[in-house]
């Protein structure tokens, strides 16, 4: 363990110096996201929640941990056996590191972690055997006396054949012996290994440190601090008043961008420069454009409200966030490069190598469909795609949300499939009618009397016209919506219940702007998003 110890460490500083990506854990992490189920995936979003990626790193560095257990158990016993654990560990972190989109020197890390285990490997195997290995001398070769010692008899020479003289016996000094032939001082061994193991913990503690402070030196923290947006040419303003209701622990208007929502692939967040993205559009197009972030920022900007949903979101789950975006239109940056005839999809790419796939029909109807690079006021949030990244109201995040984007190809459905497409999910995905209970919270106690029920409800593109509660399955009560800033954006409700005493089941439907009610058939994010009616149970005292 102290070996895979200062195997990380040595690779974490490495990595500092080469780039994030080269890390072997995050690579491997990687990997395991890209191969893990669907079924797996969307577990672990549901129970993991924005923790998940932790849970992953965790997960590995637990069986690492495990592995190198075993490692160490077989290299005492015979060297060879424990280092190839460490190499087949090793060529899996080359592997995953090389798989990677990045550069040829992302396989540095785990090089310099494999050469440093090595070494420290054969360093703590010797200082353990020393210390704990067997005390007794080793004949190898026997002389007559020490033969009559063991209680054979000697057999007398024959007078006629000169004897021939035995070799001294050669003994194999016992660990516990010092060159010079003395007995070492009782535990001197078990303290030079104690002290060799702290030597390596030390060093493992020192190379990780050192790699985090140089990773610093990756982060686009600074940049995005100076970015200065400039005035949209077309203004949202001042939200319509009524849209925040006066209730407690009802999920705000604006998500705050430190709050929203994040659920993506990337266990590294991409830092990528505003002085070297580029935007390239190719594809079914007439003339090929790239653009540059000082570009970008020069073109008229549009100002929207729009709330974004992710598809992993389960019914009255947290994956939904609200924010004021400022970006350039998609539908006028596809027309600059000239999109032709027979094109029916736009396959946009991040620079951490996902692709995403949207209806070019959603991009082209008028909607608000944005290449943003404002989120809130500010420059979009580092996790959250600085330096731009695409919004496009009504569509699931899978299909429409590309963060760190960097190119857009006007293509087909038919000729190409997206990451989420690949993995099942459907290349349509508009999102479901959905609304949620924020208070009260599941399983709360109260007094008896008026409770106030509230959340949100949301149809993106479509916008919210009612919102209605049931209690214990009785007769559907018509809530009071808060404002509505759009078609775009989620409406806040509220209920009075004049609440009894007893256990009681809250449940909660939206209609929205088209006159479909949301349906109470149950299903999964797969392929396509979660439906049913939220509801909680809650005790009134």
């Amino acid at each position: 363990m102290l070996t895979a110890a200062v195997a990380l460490g040595a690779a974490q500083f490495v990595a500092g110096i080469t780039g994030p990506l080269g890390s072997p854990v995050d690579a491997i992490g990687e990997v395991a996201i890209n191969h893990t189920p669907i079924p797996l995936k969307e577990f672990a979003i549901a129970h993991f929640g924005s923790r998940d990626k932790d849970a992953l790193v965790t997960g590995i560095l637990v069986v690492l941990v495990g592995a190198a257990a075993v490692a160490g158990a077989l290299a005492v016993r015979r060297l060879w056996q424990g280092l190839a654990v460490l190499v087949l560990f090793g060529v899996v972190g080359v592997a995953a590191a090389a798989g990677q989109p990045g550069t040829a020197t992302d396989v540095l890390p785990t090089l310099a972690g494999m050469a440093t285990a090595t070494a420290v490997l054969v360093i703590l195997t010797r200082s353990v055997r020393a210390a704990f290995g067997p005390a007794s001398p080793t004949v190898t070769a026997a002389s007559p006396t020490m033969a009559g010692a063991r209680g054979t008899p000697d057999v007398p020479a024959t007078p006629d054949v000169p004897a021939t003289p035995e070799p001294p016996a050669r003994l194999e000094r016992p660990a516990t012996m010092t060159p010079d032939g003395h007995e070492r001082p009782p535990g001197s061994s078990r303290r030079r290994f104690l002290i060799t193991a702290g030597g390596v913990a030390a060093i493992a503690v020192a190379g990780g440190g050192a790699g985090q402070l140089l990773l610093g030196r990756f982060s686009v923290a600074s940049l995005r601090a100076a970015v200065r947006l400039p005035a949209p040419a077309v203004a949202v303003g001042a939200v319509p008043a009524g849209v925040q209701l006066p209730v407690s622990g009802l999920s705000a208007f604006f998500t705050p961008n430190s709050q929203f929502y994040r659920v993506d692939t990337d266990l590294v967040v991409p830092q990528v420069s505003p002085d070297s993205w580029t935007l390239r559009i190719d594809g079914m197009v007439s003339r090929p454009v790239e653009i540059t972030f000082g570009e970008l920022l020069r073109m008229p900007l549009t100002e929207a409200d729009i709330t974004l949903v992710c598809v992993s979101n389960v019914v009255g789950g947290p994956y939904a966030g609200n924010a004021r975006w400022l970006g350039v239109p998609l539908a006028s940056l596809l027309r600059r490069a000239g999109v032709k005839a027979g094109g029916d999809q736009v396959l946009s790419t991040g620079t951490d190598g996902m692709t995403i796939s949207t209806p070019l029909q959603a991009i082209l109807d008028g909607r608000n469909a944005l290449v943003a690079v404002g989120m809130n006021g500010q420059p979009l949030p580092v996790a959250h795609g600085f330096p731009a990244r695409m919004v496009v109201p009504g569509l699931y995040g899978y299909v429409s949300a590309t963060k760190w984007l960097t190119r857009l190809t006007v293509t087909t459905f038919a000729s190409q499939r997206a990451y989420w497409t690949q993995r099942g999910y459907s290349a349509q995905a508009p999102i479901k009618t959905e609304s949620r209970i924020d208070v009260p919270k599941p399983l709360a106690q109260l007094p008896a009397g008026r409770v106030t029920v509230a959340g949100v409800a949301w149809a993106p593109h479509r916008g919210i016209s009612a919102v209605e509660v049931s209690v214990d399955n009785g007769p559907w009560r018509t809530a009071r919506l808060g404002a509505a800033d759009g078609i775009d954006t989620w409406r806040q409700w509220m209920w009075p219940w004049d609440a009894t005493p007893g256990l009681h089941s809250l449940r909660v439907r939206a209609t929205d702007g088209t006159g479909d009610t949301q349906t109470s058939h149950e299903a999964s994010p797969v392929p396509d998003g979660a439906s049913g009616w939220d509801s909680v149970v809650v005790t009134i005292t």
